[in-house]
């Protein structure tokens, strides 16, 4: 009897009768007293069907997506120094394409006068010709660059805003724990209550209202411990943000599972490493430029007495002693070592990727078989727990032990939803993929506010 009832409290607790005195905070109302549980049963139930209890496990509220939110976050997050500063440097890879993009060389002057019996003067200009298309190589390395440049500026976004969030998160989640043991503390206050009162009339021994004395104590520390843990979250929020408020509900029912699947060097993660591949191709054929034997032309004009000379010349470097043939070896060594470097990190982003499809769909059915329990089972047991333990029916240990469960249930729902929350930016963030997505659920509106934005640029690019 006792564990049929201590198991459809369990499932009923978080849904009825552990909210009803934050939800009487929240409206201003007075805790019920201890003579008054059958009134107390009676306005659980009311609170259930007008569906005004205030935890964010609720329905309406953890199917909540981000349009209520997230224009503002992403205006504060790009009003940040380090997203300012990725804009700098993107026009400085900008800039970097322009000044690559010059003549190599530069024509040479030269002025010449001999004193001698007759007098000489003279006058040259020399032009080296860019042969081996030094200029090219420079202006397509600088060019790739840039793309490098914005593809880490894509991913470092997705990871900054992946931290970002997944602060919110842990803010709004340290936040419901703390309401939640707030709750605790003060019905386990008044349940000592309730205790002092039925040990003077002979109901209760001295050695249980020691045991609810014992319980009310833990409730404190675990209280405690749920302030501690809530100030470290903001403390968090306010390193990334600043004191600006944001208005952070949540956005389980928008979790999905990301836009590719397809492991592939266009993922963000990726793209970077692909393109350094690339680049060590293209330095290799960079080095070959440098140390192509370019030739220079030269037109003189000299008089010498009474007599003008015009002359043209042609200098052509002779590579003998030194064919710069190790040079190339060393370039060409330099694109294995880039292959390989990513392939390593194509290895550890699959192995991230097997990892997140294994485990969220696993944690999703956790938490859906979790909401449906609370939610959905025991709602008519739960009221009766405390009538029940003071009728005698249950002892005090089996009471005290129902409401750590019930806690505990709770408490892993918190866990699980947290979970699903970590687990889907950890992916997102280090695939590089969180920058895109969210940027696709801002409105359109919100979407040319942030045109200038370095997360406009970088999608626009790919």
């Amino acid at each position: 009897m006792k564990k049929t009832i201590i198991a459809s409290l369990l499932l009923a607790y978080i849904s009825n009768g552990g909210i009803y005195a934050y939800a009487a905070t929240q409206a201003g109302e007075q805790a019920p007293s201890s003579l008054d549980l059958v009134t107390h049963s009676q306005e659980v139930d009311s609170l259930l069907e007008n569906n005004q209890a205030g935890y964010s496990l609720q329905p309406a509220q953890s199917q909540a997506g981000f349009k209520a939110w997230l224009p503002d976050l992403m205006q504060t997050f790009n009003a940040q120094p380090e997203v300012a500063a990725q804009e700098a440097r993107r026009i400085q890879a900008e800039f970097s394409i322009k000044a690559a993009d010059q003549a190599s060389y530069n024509p040479e002057l030269g002025v010449n006068y001999q004193d001698a019996s007759d007098d000489t003067y003279s006058l040259a200009i020399s032009q080296t010709l860019d042969w081996g298309d030094k200029r090219g190589a420079v202006t397509r390395i600088a060019q790739l660059q840039v793309e490098i440049l914005l593809a880490d500026i894509t991913l470092e976004r997705s990871q900054m805003l992946a931290s970002v969030i997944q602060a919110l998160v842990d803010q709004s989640q340290s936040r419901k724990a703390l309401d939640f043991q707030q709750q605790q503390f003060a019905s386990s206050k008044r349940s000592l209550d309730i205790a002092r009162q039925q040990l003077q009339v002979g109901d209760l021994s001295s050695v249980a209202l020691q045991l609810v004395q014992l319980d009310v104590a833990s409730r404190a520390a675990e209280y405690a411990m749920a302030e501690l843990d809530s100030i470290a979250a903001d403390a968090d929020v306010l390193m990334l943000l600043g004191d600006k408020p944001t208005a952070f509900n949540g956005f389980m029912g928008s979790l999905s599972l990301p836009i590719s699947r397809q492991i592939d060097p266009q993922l963000p993660a990726l793209r970077s490493a692909y393109q350094q591949v690339m680049l060590t191709k293209l330095k290799a054929e960079q080095v070959k430029a440098d140390t192509s034997a370019d030739p220079s032309i030269s037109l003189s004009v000299e008089r010498e007495g009474d007599e003008n000379k015009l002359g043209l010349g042609l200098s052509i470097p002779l590579q003998f002693r030194n064919n710069f043939s190790d040079t190339l070896a060393v370039a060409s060594q330099e694109i294995a070592i880039a292959e390989q470097t990513y392939l390593a990190q194509e290895r550890v982003l699959k192995q991230q990727e097997k990892k997140f499809y294994l485990t969220m769909p696993r944690l999703t059915q956790r938490y859906q078989e979790w909401r449906e329990l609370v939610l959905n089972s025991g709602h008519k047991a739960a009221s009766g727990l405390a009538q029940q333990w003071r009728a005698g029916d249950i002892d005090t240990s089996v009471y005290l032990q129902s409401q750590r469960q019930l806690s505990s249930s709770y408490l892993a729902g918190l866990s699980l939803e947290t979970a699903l929350y970590t687990s889907w930016l950890d992916w997102m963030g280090s695939s590089g993929q969180l920058d895109a997505y969210l940027h696709a659920q801002l409105p359109s509106s919100s979407v040319s506010n942030h045109s200038g934005s370095g997360q406009n640029t970088s999608s626009a690019k790919y």
